[in-house]
């Protein structure tokens, strides 16, 4: 079995550690003197990172010259406790000759079929998604 683990650093900062030694740092908010993120605003790098690998990877077995990608979110959370998302709205940013129909259906699949993340965060935020293509 492997361990992951997340150590107390002293005030509200931690550092997670993945069984084969990779490291991440958590902070509180910025407006509290945070320098990383938040447990939270993490869960948002999660959901980004995870459907960002997805799509790039679709994009490449197409064959499509991709020559970059951007993936800006934003979210909303409940106001009682335990505050989780209810709304996440992400908005892939794509540079590179593509066919919209290309694009959006690797970000369908990965939405719909290949994010984990997307998968777990489903069951309490509705996730929605908007395509822009940057020159």
């Amino acid at each position: 079995m492997s361990v992951h683990t997340v150590t107390w650093d002293g005030d509200f900062r931690f550092t997670g550690t993945t069984p084969d030694g990779r490291r991440s740092a958590f902070g509180p908010p910025a407006d509290k003197g945070g320098t990383a993120p938040t447990p939270m605003e993490m869960v948002l790098h999660a959901l980004a990172a995870c459907t960002a690998w997805d799509v790039v990877s679709i994009l490449q077995r197409m064959r499509l010259p991709l020559e970059g990608l951007r993936v800006e979110i934003e979210a909303d959370r409940a106001d009682e406790h335990p505050r989780v998302f209810t709304a996440i709205r992400l908005r892939y940013v794509v540079r590179g000759d593509l066919p919209e129909n290309k694009v959006r259906r690797a970000v369908e699949l990965s939405a719909n079929k290949y994010c984990s993340v997307s998968a777990m965060l489903k069951s309490t935020a509705t996730v929605t998604y908007e395509i822009v293509q940057e020159s």
